[in-house]
C-alpha cells in the first residue's frame, strides 16, 4: 500500500460528535482507491481521525460506483500502460552491463558525442574540456573577493529550516556583496544553509563579465556565440545539496573549484520518483523514506564524483541530486548547438 494522501482539515463537525464526512474527505477516499489503498486502512485512518465509521464504510463503497470515480479508473489504464512503457524501456537499457556506470571520457568526437550521450541519453564526465581554461588557473573564493568583491550578488540563504527550500527558493533570495559572501562560506564550514546558484544570473551583468573571458576552448557542439546568455555561476561551501529534481533542457557542468557528487536517475524511472509538482521529486536520495515513497527502492541510481577540471554532460530529462564535497566554484553552460528547447508538462499538485 503506498502511503495516504495528506488528511484534509477538520470541518465542521457532524452528527453524534462525529467529523463531518465532507467533499475533501470524498476526494481522499477517490485517491486512496485509485492508489489501490485498502478499505480496511482507509476505515482506520478516517476513525482514528473522529469520522462515523459506519458513514465512512457507506461512502468507500459508494466511490466504487460514482461516475466520476470510474471516469478516473479509465485514465488510470491510460497512464499504467504509459509507466510501463517507460519501464521496460528502462529493463532495456539495463541490460548493459555498465549501465549503472557513469563514464569519464576525453576526445569524444562531436559525432561520437551527438550519438551516444545526445539521442542516446546518457550522462558523461568530460575530462578534457577545461584544459586550457584560464579560470582553472585563476578561480579561488580568493579571487572572487579580490576582482568581484565589492559587487552585489544574490544568493539563497536560511535553506536549512525549510525541507523545500528548492521548491520555495524565490523565498530565499537575499542580495549581499560578494566579498561578504565569501568570507562567510570561508569561515563557515560544511552547510547546506546558503549557497550562490545559477539563479543569480549574475554572468548577464557587465562587472562580472571577465569572469567569462577566463573561459577557454568550449566543446565542438557549443555555440560560443551564446554562451554569455546561457551560462551559469556556482559558489558555496562544502555540504551544499541540490535537491532531486529535473532540467528541462541539456546541458553542460564544468567544475573548477572543490568536488561535487552527483546521482543520476532516468527520466524513464519518473513513474518511481514521485513527481506531483513541476520538475521536483520530494525523495532524498541520502535518506529515503521508503515507507512514504515504496516505489523509490526500484529505481536505478547512477553515481559518481566530479573532480575539478571535469565537466558533466546532464542529458534531457535525467533526475539528478548534487552534493558539494568542498567549497566548490563551478560554471554550467546549456549553449548546445542542437536543439535545445523542450516542453515538459509539469503537474502542479501540492497536497499530496
Amino acid at each position: 500500500m503506498s502511503h495516504d494522501p495528506a488528511i484534509p482539515p477538520a470541518p465542521r463537525p457532524g452528527g453524534e460528535g462525529f467529523r463531518a464526512l465532507d467533499a475533501g474527505w470524498r476526494q481522499w477516499i477517490a485517491e486512496n482507491r485509485l492508489r489501490h489503498c485498502t478499505a480496511e486502512s482507509m476505515l482506520a485512518t478516517m476513525a482514528q481521525a473522529g469520522l462515523d465509521p459506519a458513514e465512512c464504510e457507506r461512502a468507500i463503497r459508494a466511490m466504487e460506483e460514482d461516475p466520476a470515480f470510474l471516469a478516473a479508473r479509465k485514465f488510470q489504464q491510460l497512464n499504467a500502460k504509459l509507466a510501463s512503457v517507460m519501464a521496460n524501456q528502462q529493463r532495456l537499457r539495463e541490460l548493459d552491463p555498465l549501465y549503472g556506470h557513469v563514464e569519464k571520457r576525453s576526445r569524444v568526437s562531436p559525432a561520437e558525442f551527438m550519438d551516444k550521450y545526445v539521442i542516446g541519453s546518457r550522462p558523461v564526465v568530460l575530462t578534457d574540456v577545461a584544459r586550457d581554461w584560464p579560470a582553472m588557473r585563476r578561480w579561488s573564493p580568493q579571487d572572487l573577493r579580490e576582482r568581484f568583491g565589492h559587487l552585489e550578488v544574490e544568493v539563497q540563504a536560511e535553506r536549512s529550516a525549510d525541507p523545500l527550500y528548492e521548491v520555495n527558493k524565490l523565498e530565499h533570495q537575499r542580495k549581499t556583496r560578494l566579498a561578504d559572501f565569501v568570507d562567510r562560506v570561508l569561515a563557515g564550514g560544511a552547510t547546506n544553509d546558503y549557497y550562490l546558484t545559477a539563479n543569480n544570473e549574475m554572468l548577464g551583468r557587465p562587472g562580472f563579465a571577465p569572469l567569462l573571458d577566463d573561459i577557454g576552448t568550449l566543446p565542438a557542439f557549443c555555440d560560443r556565440s551564446q554562451l554569455a546568455r546561457r551560462a551559469s555561476f556556482w559558489f558555496g561551501p562544502a555540504g551544499t545539496v541540490t535537491p532531486l529534481h529535473h532540467d528541462t533542457l541539456m546541458l553542460c557542468h564544468t567544475q573548477v573549484v572543490g568536488r561535487k557528487r552527483w546521482r543520476f536517475i532516468s527520466p524513464l524511472q519518473t513513474p518511481l520518483l514521485y513527481n506531483h509538482f513541476e520538475v521536483y521529486s520530494p525523495v532524498d536520495i541520502d535518506r529515503p523514506d521508503l515507507a512514504r515513497y515504496p516505489l523509490f527502492a526500484q529505481a536505478t541510481v547512477l553515481d559518481v564524483v566530479v573532480e575539478p577540471g571535469e565537466t558533466v554532460f546532464l542529458p534531457l530529462g535525467w533526475w539528478h541530486q548534487v552534493s558539494s564535497l568542498d567549497v566548490s566554484l563551478s560554471f554550467s553552460y546549456s549553449n548546445l548547438a542542437v536543439p535545445n528547447e523542450y516542453r515538459f508538462d509539469n503537474p502542479r499538485i501540492t497536497n499530496w
